[in-house]
């Protein structure tokens, strides 16, 4: 059995934190300064881990392969499985004409331009964030308010600010059942804390929205809508998170406030609106358009159900890995006492999330009536759209493998013990960087999760807080990341050359609102740590 060690560079912490912190200033430095390709990336940050493990930590070759597999299969199922079919179902909504149908439909409900920017920068990319993520919410959202006559910096501008309350549950619900596959945390605890951390900011972002797009003078004469939107939203997420779980968060979350907004502008207009432009579909194309997602929503639900999971599980099969599982020993301070590191997978594939999504995509063809020919095609473009994007999630999953089972995680840790009492906004802001630099929620799960539950544990803090920080406090990097910059700056139809105007816009809201996320952590920690699971 190989005993992990933390300092092994001199006996010193400061000089083992700095090799240590190589694999990850490596990854860091090729995403957000060299502009390199994500998965091409990831992958270099992997080799770097791994010479790492090998040459500093003096980890046995076998140890090494293993745990980095461990991770890759993680990051094929169940995480890369969920991507896979969530984006399966989207293309089959556009593929059809039923997004645009959709789209429409949302479009043409008001025609004051902030409830536009509610409903559908924040309301509708919030539901697209949740069916679909990984960029296309802020693609879709700009071009929908270009297009209704939004001056392309402020569509580009207002969709980023808007992608922040939803990310954390994005993609039905990835970043969190990532950050449980790294940091070996219960799913439902880390989804709970999460909304419990996100719901309180929700709340306050459709007005930060308006306020930020008019000052207060315009922001009073939609006060109303901007309110009722917040409130439904973080009710449902609050709601959702904590007793149904991450998978329909989102989904659930969009709709209560898309739905609260349809039913008051039947009721109340600002004054001075213009009228809404109508979207020339019938309210039956219009419902039949939502056909897929409410399928979505019925098989995760039925997935979720522990009548149907009890079925499902009969064919899941948990073992442990092979060459890894109880063959690395923790010792102290990670540990009070030595202990062997555990290194269990679980294959699940028909009671997993993304079989339910699967499903989901089959009734909706039915329905819809596409050809299963048809369907093939759009499951073999979805395979080649994802290839690279499933490489980086699998290169993500094994380095942050690798860094936990060899101690260079654990001896980031020790160096993050510095902070003290302040952790807890450390602890958020770590994930703001995170997904700045990565532009992934998901990446900076997967790349500070464990760092987080063992500096927890080295302090004294509650490790499933700490690691709800992490992706809650990420997901305001969001809107300054490089890769989502550049994905508004194209579906506005504004010039390359001003994504450095963008970010510089940007820059001072993500600031604001991650310090918003890292005092809220502390408010928990240390005012009412009860409130936390």
């Amino acid at each position: 059995m190989w005993s992990q060690t933390y300092t092994p560079v001199g006996d010193s912490v400061a000089l083992s934190t700095l090799v240590a912190s190589i694999p990850v200033v490596v990854l860091l430095v090729l995403l957000g300064v060299l502009r390199v390709r994500s998965w091409l990336a990831a992958l270099c940050g992997l080799g770097v881990a791994a010479l790492v493990a090998l040459l500093v930590y003096q980890m046995p070759v076998t140890l090494v392969v293993s745990s980095a597999l461990l991770g890759a299969v993680y990051g094929v199922l169940p995480i890369g499985w969920i991507v896979y079919t969530a984006i399966l179902l989207y293309k089959l909504t556009v593929d059809t004409g039923k997004f645009e149908i959709i789209r429409s439909s949302i479009g043409g409900l008001t025609g004051d331009r902030r409830l536009q920017a509610l409903l559908i920068a924040f309301a509708f990319g919030a539901f697209i964030e949740g069916a679909g993520g990984f960029g296309t919410p802020v693609a879709v959202a700009a071009a929908m308010l270009a297009g209704l006559g939004f001056e392309p910096f402020y569509a580009a501008a207002i969709c980023l600010l808007a992608n922040t309350a939803p990310v954390a549950f994005g993609s039905i619900g990835i970043p969190v059942v990532t950050l449980a596959a790294v940091t070996q945390l219960p799913l439902d605890v880390l989804s709970a804390d999460i909304g419990r951390l996100c719901a309180p900011v929700s709340v306050l972002i459709p007005s930060y929205l308006v306020l930020v797009m008019t000052g207060w003078k315009g922001y009073r004469g939609v006060m109303p809508a901007a309110l009722l939107c917040g409130i439904s939203f973080a009710g449902v997420q609050l709601f959702t998170s904590n007793v149904l779980g991450p998978y329909l968060t989102d989904i659930l979350s969009s709709l209560a406030a898309i739905g609260a907004l349809v039913v008051l502008f039947k009721v109340w207009r600002p004054e001075g609106a213009p009228d809404a432009a109508p979207s020339g579909y019938a309210t039956r194309e219009a419902v039949m358009a939502w056909t897929p997602y409410v399928f979505l929503v019925i098989f995760v639900l039925l997935w979720g159900s522990t009548a149907t999971k009890t079925i499902l599980d009969q064919v899941t099969t948990v073992f442990p890995w092979p060459g890894l599982h109880n063959q690395i020993l923790r010792v102290a301070p990670i540990t009070p006492t030595p202990s062997p590191y555990g290194a269990m997978y679980t294959f699940n594939w028909l009671s997993a999330s993304g079989t339910s999504a699967l499903f989901a995509v089959f009734a909706a063809a039915a329905v819809l009536r596409v050809r299963p020919a048809r369907l093939a095609q759009l499951t073999w473009e979805t395979t080649k759209q994802l290839a690279l994007p499933q490489l980086t999630i699998c290169s993500m999953l094994a380095l942050a493998y690798l860094m936990n089972y060899s101690g260079q995680t654990a001896t980031l840790a020790l160096a993050f013990s510095g902070t003290g009492g302040a952790f807890p906004f450390f602890s958020a802001m770590l994930g703001w960087l995170g997904v700045f630099l990565t532009g992934s929620d998901t990446s900076a799960n997967a790349l500070f999760g464990n760092l987080q539950i063992v500096t927890a544990e080295r302090l004294g803090f509650n490790p499933a807080l700490m690691a709800a920080a992490n992706s809650a406090g990420g997901v305001m990097g969001k809107m300054i990341s490089l890769q989502s910059i550049a994905i508004a700056v194209v579906a506005a139809g504004m010039h390359r050359s001003e994504e450095s105007r963008l970010f510089r816009f940007t820059l001072r809201h993500s600031i604001f609102l991650a310090s918003i996320v890292g005092v809220l952590t502390l408010v928990y920690a240390y005012v009412v740590p009860g409130w936390m699971r």
